[in-house]
């Protein structure tokens, strides 16, 4: 089971925001649009983070506030009747603009090599592309597989927090670097599995 299937139970904590939300006035779309914003920031704390080290508390905020815009941009549609197809695909684009950004900053600010951090972001893009292939198929979306984008968000937030805490390197890479081959391997092995779900499905 990955964080992404867990989406039905968090809606006890999302809906209440969602209600929330829209009683500022806030439409889904501009909720979106926050979680790139959010993404951007982070992608830039982490890039003037070894420089400034407390920077990457900032980071790791603005990543929350990315994850959490992200889920509720889709529960504040539900609660406005606005959940259209407009809003779904620009949500998808928004996401896949958030999740290069976030990997670029940590990458261009030195916490892996960028050799690795290329074949991370293939391999993230090739996994969220997979899943939503399966929409377009009419299979219905698909979370499956080791780490969904749930997982990788949490994990490079609690990555961002030790490296935060710890700044020396372990094994010739720091926290956040380590992290970023686990994405490596763990997007394109997600990416196979998702693959081969898909691949029986379509029998």
């Amino acid at each position: 089971m990955t964080l992404d299937d867990l989406r039905e139970r968090a809606r006890v904590i999302i809906d209440p925001l969602a209600v929330l939300l829209e009683g500022l006035g806030i439409t889904p779309n501009q909720l979106t649009m926050l979680s790139l914003v959010f993404s951007a920031l982070a992608a830039l704390f982490y890039y003037i983070s070894p420089s400034r080290e407390v920077m990457l508390y900032c980071a790791a905020i603005m990543l929350l506030l990315c994850a959490v815009s992200d889920v509720a941009d889709g529960a504040l549609a539900r609660q406005t009747g606005r959940a259209d197809a407009r809003g779904d695909f620009l949500d998808h684009v928004i996401d896949r603009y958030a999740d290069m950004l976030i990997l670029i900053g940590i990458i261009f600010a030195g916490y892996v090599p960028y050799q690795i951090g290329i074949v991370a972001v293939v391999g993230v893009m090739l996994t969220s592309y997979i899943g939503t292939e399966a929409q377009a198929l009419r299979l219905g979306r698909y979370y499956g597989g080791m780490m969904g984008r749930a997982d990788r968000l949490t994990t490079i937030f609690l990555a961002t927090l030790g490296n935060a805490i710890y700044h020396g390197e372990i094994e010739g890479l720091p926290i956040l670097g380590w992290v970023i081959v686990m994405t490596m391997l763990s997007s394109h092995i997600t990416a196979l599995q998702r693959f081969n779900h898909i691949w029986k499905s379509l029998k």
